[in-house]
């Protein structure tokens, strides 16, 4: 009597100092060392350096339209709907492994009526709680048992499972950053692009204006007798080639607005932008060191995470080396009348322990093992591919900024000395000292010139947000482990869970 509790302790005993172990690699963030420095960065200063101070980074640019459109994308866009949805499924996943490590209870009741020819020299019934003879003769038997199992993780196959579950559900927390932070920056590029059209229509009427002064201009010349109808004609050419070039901005604007409708979960027909002022400064934000951007990149971060999943899957497939242990019992009465059915002389029970081992399945566990040793190969190859892919997009950016920021400053210059022109030569045409061909290329060359350096500001903004996008805006890989379970709530405050 005494040696059986004794017993039973040292058997709980070694069953913990066994749950203790996990099969299977530890996992180690895999070596993708950065740069120092950016090479783009080197030497250059930001023309309006700004800081995002959160992850509303949109905020810098002191826009309260595109503000409005970007608060949007995060409560109506849909594509980041359907990561977020992937999100909470990857989570309950987690809780479905979790589960594993508790005993499985189950309570079932029967009645069974039997009988026939062979039943006179005694029939076995099956029943919830083990074989009972039924005698001779028909039998009617009821049942009422609970019954339970517990799988011991002793060689750790459940904890690995629970270690790749948690690290794929916050990879997928990192998506779906990666999906509201990629179309957060496409609205703002559609924005910036939209307002720039608009600016370019204002300078297509304002030249449109123009024209038709030089036309008139044209057209008293000739009833004066001091040209020719080929200015007249050439001033209506001119005219009539800028009202058509106004008609292609208008429908790229359309096009535009029909974009960033979608972008925030709208049909195109339920949205209408008022025209507004195009943006003249362009806040930069510096870029940082590049050992940050592996800490702020939401990608990278998923890429990451499905490292440590893939490491964890190894484990797992290890474990099948090992035998599995399980405990199971049960309890319940049988009896032939339903009345009597709970009492004491009724009651069957069992309990026991049992062990199971592969001892041949033709080489399939190191198949198994070969390969989610391939599959995590595969996700360290792409964790750094990503890295590297990251570097690339923020250099790129960096030197477009700097490109066009020296750019800029020449367009400007050039617009100003194509205004000038154009003056001189109008002037010279009133004289009679130049021809209208001249006038023709001088007001050319001023829209042209007015209509790049257009198009390299609105480089220049988009450019800011691809590299605010580049850099992570104001997310941080610390998001990811803001729960006791490991696993973060993406959109806590936008997004209920279903």
């Amino acid at each position: 009597m005494r040696r059986e509790p004794v017993s039973a302790a040292v058997a709980a005993a070694c069953v913990l100092a066994l749950s203790g172990c996990a099969v299977g690699p530890n996992y180690h963030r895999p070596a993708a060392p950065p740069a120092k420095v950016f090479k783009e960065g080197q030497g250059w200063t930001p023309a309006a350096p700004a800081q995002i101070a959160n992850a509303r980074w949109w905020s810098i640019y002191n826009d309260p339209a595109l503000s409005a459109l970007e608060e949007q994308v995060e409560v109506s866009n849909q594509n980041l709907k359907a990561a977020v949805a992937s999100y909470y499924a990857a989570r309950e996943a987690v809780g479905v492994t979790r589960g594993s490590f508790f005993p499985s209870i189950g309570v079932g009741a029967s009645g069974t009526r039997s009988g026939g020819s062979g039943s006179r020299n005694g029939t076995l019934t099956s029943l919830p709680s083990g074989f009972v003879s039924s005698g001779s003769g028909t039998r009617t038997l009821y049942d009422a048992s609970a019954n339970g199992s517990w799988d011991l993780d002793i060689w750790g196959k459940i904890r690995r499972q629970l270690q790749s579950d948690v690290s794929r559900a916050q990879a997928s927390a990192a998506d779906v950053a990666a999906a509201r932070l990629s179309a957060q920056a496409t609205l703002a590029e559609d924005y910036f692009q939209l307002r720039a059209a608009e600016e370019e229509l204002r300078l297509l009427k304002t030249s449109v204006q123009d024209y038709q002064v030089s036309l008139q201009i044209a057209q008293n010349r000739v009833n004066a007798g001091v040209t020719t109808l080929a200015d007249v004609y050439t001033a209506r050419t001119q005219l009539e080639n800028t009202v058509a070039q106004e008609n292609t901005v208008e429908l790229t604007r359309a096009k535009l607005e029909h974009a960033i409708a979608v972008l925030i979960g709208k049909a195109p027909a339920e949205l209408t932008l008022t025209q507004a002022e195009f943006a003249r400064t362009v806040p930069v934000v510096p870029a940082g060191v590049p050992s940050q951007l592996l800490l702020r990149r939401p990608d990278v971060a998923a890429a990451e995470r499905d490292v440590e999943s893939a490491n964890a899957q190894i484990g797992v497939a290890e474990s099948a080396w090992f035998p599995s242990l399980t405990l199971s019992g049960s309890f319940g009465y049988d009896s032939s009348t339903l009345s009597t059915l709970i009492r004491a002389s009724n009651s069957v029970w069992s309990f026991g322990p049992s062990l199971a081992e592969t001892l041949f399945n033709g080489g399939a566990t190191v198949a198994q093992i070969r390969e989610e040793r391939a599959l995590y190969d595969s996700a360290v190859a792409t964790y750094r591919q990503t890295v590297l892919t990251a570097f690339q997009q923020v250099e790129d950016d960096l030197a477009t900024l700097r490109f066009l920021q020296t750019q800029y400053s020449q367009e400007q210059q050039a617009v100003a000395d194509a205004e000038k022109s154009e003056t001189l030569t109008l002037n010279q045409y009133k004289a009679g000292v130049a021809d209208y061909a001249s006038v023709l290329t001088a007001q050319t060359a001023r829209l042209n010139s007015q209509i790049t350096a257009l198009n390299v500001q609105s480089q220049r903004l988009v450019a800011s947000a691809d590299l605010i996008d580049a850099i992570g805006g104001g997310w941080d890989s610390a998001q990811l482990r803001t729960h006791n379970d490991g696993v973060s709530e993406p959109l806590r405050t936008t997004v209920q869970a279903p």
